[in-house]
């Protein structure tokens, strides 16, 4: 199976599946729409594939379609009338042809027909688990470095003194 290049992700959907953002969502809409986006940075760099967040927008009246874009993130409201699943199905195909395009979502129809169209269906828990994976390797790898790095005076010290420090000693 080819590399995963580019992830569609259900934003609504993803939001109401995860209990971290579920519980935020109650809160406030915006701030749990933010950290899905913050959530998925790290993953689309660290995977080094584009990902389309897809947020829902079809029953704002007078809603146009808006896209942003936060690093690999694509940030994308419907215009009105348009729903995300209608959004994902028709970028599907355009993005198949440079690789493989996988699809998060929790609705049953939407991952039959990406399955249908040649794409990979992925449930938001299991993108969870993926993103937890991601985020663990990363610390891991993180603190390999940084305990392997050797702390010596010469990285923290002003090198005119160091040459001062080497004299002395050398004169002892």
């Amino acid at each position: 199976m080819n590399r995963i290049r580019t992830i569609f992700v259900d934003g609504y959907n993803v939001i109401n599946q995860w209990d971290e953002l579920k519980k935020l969502k109650d809160e406030n809409l915006e701030d749990a729409r933010d950290k899905l986006v913050e959530m998925l940075q790290e993953y689309a760099a660290y995977k080094g594939c584009s990902i389309f967040v897809v947020f829902d927008a079809h029953l704002v009246p007078g809603s146009i379609e808006k896209n942003e874009k936060s690093g690999k993130i694509n940030i994308v409201f419907t215009k009105e009338g348009e729903t995300a699943d209608c959004f994902i199905e028709r970028s599907i195909y355009q993005y198949l042809k440079s690789g493989a395009v996988a699809v998060v979502t929790s609705d049953y129809l939407e991952q039959r027909i990406t399955l249908q169209m040649g794409g990979i269906r992925i449930t938001p828990n299991e993108f969870l688990h993926e993103l937890k994976a991601v985020e663990n390797v990363i610390t891991e790898k993180s603190k390999i470095s940084y305990s392997q790095r050797k702390n010596t005076l010469e990285e923290f010290i002003n090198k005119d003194i160091l040459e001062k420090l080497e004299r002395m000693r050398r004169n002892l």
